[in-house]
């Protein structure tokens, strides 16, 4: 008569027992020198990541290898799958090595793992997987609202989700802000972080359209990659003013105007134009921020003012106008012109002068060479020898025959 099966739930908690009972026996008789010791290395993984645990034995004696997860139950023994999860699957099944691997981490998966082989005693290892809580990007708020230039604005950044807590850094372009000191909050029925930081900053119109940026730093963030999120400041100002002429030599009968650049935030509503030192003159016309001057008159010289205006405040810019007389201008010109072609033609004249001495000397220094080559040849007794002693300075004697 076959005897009555039991339930797979008393087969499990004895085979548990069976194997605690094991392993501590073998840790009490444990040898560092054992050569059937497993070893097996800690890991961290981030959440969603894939980590591999590999436990090894330096020599074979058949035996197989088990590893159990951190509720103590059977996962794979030897190449043989015990638990059905299909996120764990064998990575590698030798004599001597079984490695798996876990994937889409979760933080439930960490804790202590063990790597047993069934010898006896039963040897055992255990390798702890620590799961990092990958922060969230971080979203800044605060800056929906304008503010005015001088003022402060107060800025939050936020990221949740973070295991060990995550480090919040601010910047204004690629400068480093100092905020205040991270605060950290636990995330109720999770064991991650959620982590806050301000920053406020006086602000001046510079910093208008400025992109500052809050930036998270964790282990779980491959290297090379950031999280940052950045947001531009809404700074309003009032206007600065320049007056721009469209030509640096106004001259009396030509066109001529006057143009007032500002630059503000919100731009400007309106612009004015004055004369400080007397009225404006008739014929000149405004349009906006143009001054327009049809034909230039002397008695348009003068100090113009151009006020710019906008819900900030209004500022000006003042431009003195001097009208010049095309014909001074052009006798002016004449001058110019008669100054550098004197200097040419002094040029010229020493050039010519610097010439004739050179050629002089020249052609006396020939006559010189000339005398000289003819001495000796004054006391000659007759021409054959003044000949021989103007070419060669030889005297007669040299040239001497004899007949036998």
């Amino acid at each position: 008569m076959a005897s009555p099966s039991l339930p797979r739930a008393a087969v499990r908690i004895l085979s548990a027992l069976v194997l605690v009972i094991a392993v501590v026996r073998g840790n009490e008789m444990l040898d560092e020198d054992d050569p059937l010791q497993p070893t097996a290395m800690d890991q961290t993984v981030a959440v969603g990541g894939t980590v591999i645990l590999t436990c090894t034995v330096p020599t074979s004696d058949n035996s197989s290898l088990q590893w159990s997860n951190t509720a103590q139950q059977t996962l794979y023994f030897g190449d043989k799958r015990a638990l059905r999860d299909s996120r764990i699957q064998l990575y590698r099944s030798t004599s001597t090595e079984l490695s798996i691997s876990i994937s889409d981490v979760e933080l439930a998966d960490e804790g202590e793992y063990t790597c047993s082989i069934f010898t006896m005693p039963v040897r055992t290892v255990r390798a702890t997987v620590t799961v990092l809580g990958v922060p969230g990007k971080p979203v800044i708020t605060g800056f929906e609202e304008q503010v005015q230039e001088g003022g402060s604005v107060t800025l939050t950044c936020t990221s949740t989700g973070s295991k060990p807590p995550a480090k919040l850094r601010w910047y204004r372009g690629d400068q480093e802000l100092q905020g205040r000191p991270n605060v950290v909050e636990s995330n109720p029925g999770a064991p991650t972080y959620t982590v806050i930081s301000e920053l406020t900053l006086t602000v001046t119109r510079d910093d208008n359209t400025q992109k500052i940026g809050c930036a998270v730093e964790h282990d779980s963030i491959p290297h090379g990659e950031t999280k940052r999120t950045e947001e531009r400041l809404n700074v309003l100002y009032s206007p600065s003013v320049q007056i721009q002429p469209s030509s640096d030599l106004p001259r009396e009968g030509e066109k001529f105007h006057l143009e007032c650049v500002s630059h503000a935030n919100p731009e400007p509503t309106s612009f004015n134009w004055d004369r400080k030192d007397g009225q404006m003159p008739p014929l000149a016309k405004k349009v906006n921020n143009m001054l327009h001057f049809e034909a230039l008159n002397k008695s348009d010289s003068g100090v113009y003012v151009c006020y710019a205006i906008n819900n900030i405040g209004q500022e000006q810019s003042q431009y003195t106008l001097l009208v010049q007389d095309p014909t001074a201008m052009s006798t002016s010109s004449g001058v110019d012109h008669a100054v550098i072609g004197g200097v040419v033609a002094v040029i010229v004249f020493i050039i010519l002068c610097m010439l004739i001495v050179l050629g002089r000397y020249l052609i006396r220094h020939k006559g010189t060479y000339l005398t000289h080559e003819a001495k000796g040849s004054d006391d000659a007794p007759d021409a054959d020898t003044a000949i021989i002693n103007a070419e060669g300075g030889q005297s007669a004697d040299d040239k001497k025959e004899y007949f036998i």
